[in-house]
């Protein structure tokens, strides 16, 4: 555990080499990264944590809206105190890859290479008070009927899909992550969706790092794929195909390591 102001970061290191850091999105847990830590960790020190006010990250006062350069500090803290010898290799999906660019902006020594997957940035897009106005709608279902039917909503709307049930017929150790993952949906909802997507990008400390963006292969192109699309004409960057699709990470951990191997090489 590493106390932070306002919270106590739960976060797990494993393997030997140069450090990398492993950032989660939306209602993730350092558990989903666990595949993936463990064939990144044959040739790097790899660090994943789950994120404030989410599974183990504790809040240490009333919960509050959430923002991303407040998880960047965090990330960054973590860094200071988990890496502080060498700069970071970071990748970070979704709203993970919102924190490693506030990393990356705000303390640029400690970012090796920085990839990010499908970041959620939303106000880049020339129709994002459309979607501010639908994630406000969002948050006003689960205010009424709870978390399950804004998530649905939620779904549809990004074409992603949500987290699924915990079943019997699996491994403990998954059912109690997806059981984590559904207790998070709810600091997702109340207090991390609408200000999350929010933020916007130093444009110009990305296009001066070593930065590469990605997007899931697979599937329908999804309300990510523009955002990530967004993002590449404003730094001026290509955008590269991992394996499987949102969660490919999760779904697809070997072909993405040597994906992530491949956009770390010097």
């Amino acid at each position: 555990m590493l106390a932070v102001p306002g919270a106590e970061i739960y976060y797990e290191v494993r393997g030997t080499g140069p450090p990398l850091l492993l950032i989660n999105g939306g209602d993730g847990d350092a558990a989903m990264f666990g595949p993936l830590a463990g064939l990144l960790a044959e040739g790097h020190t790899v660090i994943t944590y789950d994120l404030r006010g989410n599974s183990r990250s504790r809040l240490t006062g009333p919960p509050a809206a959430q923002w991303i350069e407040e998880h960047g500090h965090d990330a960054h803290l973590l860094l200071s105190a988990v890496a502080a010898e060498a700069p970071a290799y970071v990748f970070g999906t979704s709203y993970g890859g919102m924190i490693g660019m506030d990393v990356l902006a705000r303390h640029p020594g400690q970012v090796r290479a920085l990839v990010a997957h499908e970041p959620f940035v939303i106000d880049l897009l020339p129709d994002a008070d459309r979607w501010h106005a639908l994630f406000q709608e969002v948050y006003e279902l689960y205010e009424r009927e709870g978390a399950d039917p804004a998530m649905r909503r939620f779904s549809d709307a990004i074409g992603v899909d949500g987290p699924p049930e915990p079943a019997g017929s699996l491994p403990a150790p998954v059912r109690e992550m997806l059981a984590r993952l559904r207790a998070n949906l709810e600091t997702c909802l109340a207090y991390e969706l609408r200000t999350f997507v929010r933020f916007r990008p130093d444009v110009e400390a990305l296009r001066a790092a070593r930065f590469a963006l990605v997007v899931g292969g697979e599937g329908p192109k999804t309300l990510l794929h523009r955002t990530t699309q967004a993002l590449a004409e404003r730094v001026g960057t290509g955008i590269v195909e991992f394996p499987g699709g949102h969660v490919g990470f999760l779904s697809h951990a070997a072909g993405f390591a040597a994906a992530l191997r491949g956009a770390f090489a010097d």
